[in-house]
């Protein structure tokens, strides 16, 4: 028997259940660490349709392999992210869109992800890990960090330019040392005092509660608050465009044509992400050491972690070690 975390609705239920089992082409892994992602708020507190009903939550698993698939080995470290399932066949997939595929499942909400002692991936989806990181400082990567990846390439920041970051959590913190380390300049806006002196010590040109200090040529929003959307573009210089991380925000309010969109800014969308992407960022970190600043909780305070996201008190990532 494990230990996992299922829901009904919130709080989150500490059970046991007999370990799963893997199907072909599955690994079975034993849980090292699971992020606390904000994707998990929205499965928990209902923003999002419920996929599969008391579902174990959690899509940033670093596990051990126990029982090996494809070309895993026992004992390896590999990733369990949010993405687990495409076609391979939609015209989505066949011209490298995978991430938008219809038939997309996700890790968390289709399948039973790693808030859990043991979970299992099909191997074609596990990923392979860079060296040098804790299994905890590994968790934040596998959504946080590769979303952020995927929300820099969709703001096209161009080469030397001035990046906005709203809001500097679990996934912000990372894209902002990716963006530093590609020259760009990062200004952060967020509530979080704590929040703002680790932007500054990863570099960031300014940190602030207002308006960026300069225009910006790119911006990203990690906040899943949409009344930041009309402030955002403001804040874009000519040519600029808005990239919103999350896959879930609140109603954003009316949109002002000369002000926040003439002069051809735009607002681009993220959903989830390809493997390619996962593969591009985690080759990064391999090459370049990024601070993942954790704050670790048990497994069975997972529901503490959860609200302390909720409320903004985790600076960083939340991690949940079994």
């Amino acid at each position: 028997m494990e230990i996992v975390l299922s829901w009904q609705t919130t709080p989150l239920r500490l059970v046991d259940v007999p370990a799963p089992s893997p199907a072909p082409g599955e690994l079975l892994v034993r849980v090292l660490a699971c992020g606390v992602c904000r994707t998990d708020l929205h499965v928990v507190d209902g923003d999002l349709p419920v996929h599969r009903p008391s579902v174990v939550p959690g899509h940033q698993v670093v596990g051990e392999v126990v029982v090996a698939a494809g070309d895993f080995r026992v004992g390896e470290r590999v990733g369990i992210a949010w993405l687990r399932h495409t076609c391979g066949d939609c015209r989505f997939c066949s011209r490298g869109d995978e991430n938008l595929c219809p038939s997309s499942l996700y890790t968390g909400w289709d399948a039973d992800g790693g808030y859990a002692s043991y979970a299992v991936v099909p191997a074609a989806y596990a990923l392979r890990l860079p060296t040098g990181y804790s299994s905890e400082s590994l968790a934040p990567l596998l959504c946080a960090g590769i979303i952020g990846y995927r929300a820099l390439k969709r703001a096209e920041v161009p080469d030397g330019g001035r990046l906005g970051i709203y809001g500097f959590g679990g996934s912000a913190h990372l894209a902002a040392q990716v963006a530093v380390a590609r020259g760009y300049e990062v200004h952060v806006v967020t509530r979080s005092s704590d929040a703002r002196d680790l932007a500054l010590s990863l570099g960031a040109a300014s940190a602030s509660s207002e308006a960026p200090p300069v225009p910006l040529d790119s911006a990203v929003l990690f906040a899943p608050v949409g009344t930041l959307v009309p402030p955002a573009l403001e804040a874009l210089d000519r040519g600029g465009t808005l990239a919103i991380a999350g896959i879930h925000l609140s109603d954003v309010p009316a949109l002002n044509y000369e002000r926040h969109l003439f002069q051809e800014r735009q607002v681009r969308s993220v959903t989830a992400n390809t493997r390619a992407d996962a593969a591009e960022f985690l080759s990064f970190c391999e090459s370049h050491r990024l601070e993942v600043a954790v704050q670790p909780y048990p497994l069975a305070s997972a529901n503490l972690a959860l609200s302390d996201l909720r409320a903004g008190r985790v600076t960083g990532a939340a991690v949940l070690v079994p």
